[in-house]
This record gives structure tokens, C-alpha cells and sequence, in this order.
């Protein structure tokens, strides 16, 4: 399984609560969409907000290729859009996930 960690620093114009009523709202609704998705989690920062990021996505996926093929489709770009309208920096990092406690 294919897995994908998109890690999220919100608007500076937003506050904490703003961005993650946006994030696990309207935004959840969009990327749950997303064909050949298998898992969607997001992971709130705790602490005061003043880190590098606010928010963590994780993103499973069959394989690199149908992770790369979701976002060439118009909900694929529908997501990416709504994400850099309502982040001020986002990193992508493709992993493989090893599991040592399950």
C-alpha cells in the first residue's frame, strides 16, 4: 500500500479553530472523494499553534500511480485547489509505511 503525508501550516490570516473547521469540514468532504482512496486520516498539531505545521494528512493509496492519477482528475484538482486557497505552506512526503506495533 501506497501511502502519502501531506503536512499543512494554515493562512496566517486564520486562527486555529477557523482552519480546522475548514480542514475537517468542507475540506474532508472533498478529499474523501478522491478515486481510489482506501484511508484518509488527519492529525491535529497540539500546542498553541506556533509550530511549522498545523496539520498532518495521510493519504493510502494502492499504488504511487493511482495516488498520482486521483489528483490529474477534477476532484483530484478540485482538492489541491481548495488546499493552497486555505494553506500558507504545504509539503508533500511519500513514505513507506512500516509498521512495528499494531
Amino acid at each position: 500500500m501506497f501511502k502519502a503525508m501531506i503536512l499543512l501550516k494554515r493562512r496566517e490570516d486564520m486562527s486555529m479553530e477557523e482552519f480546522l473547521k475548514w480542514w475537517l469540514g468542507q475540506h474532508a468532504e472533498l478529499a474523501k472523494q478522491l478515486p481510489g482512496l482506501r484511508r484518509l486520516c488527519f492529525n491535529a498539531v497540539a500546542g498553541d499553534g506556533e509550530g511549522l505545521y498545523d496539520g498532518v494528512s495521510e493519504l493510502w493509496f494502492d499504488s504511487k500511480v493511482d495516488f498520482g492519477g486521483a489528483y490529474q482528475t477534477a476532484i483530484g484538482q478540485a482538492v489541491a485547489a481548495d488546499s493552497l486557497a486555505n494553506v500558507s505552506k504545504r509539503e508533500r512526503l511519500l513514505v513507506q509505511e512500516n509498521v512495528v506495533v499494531s
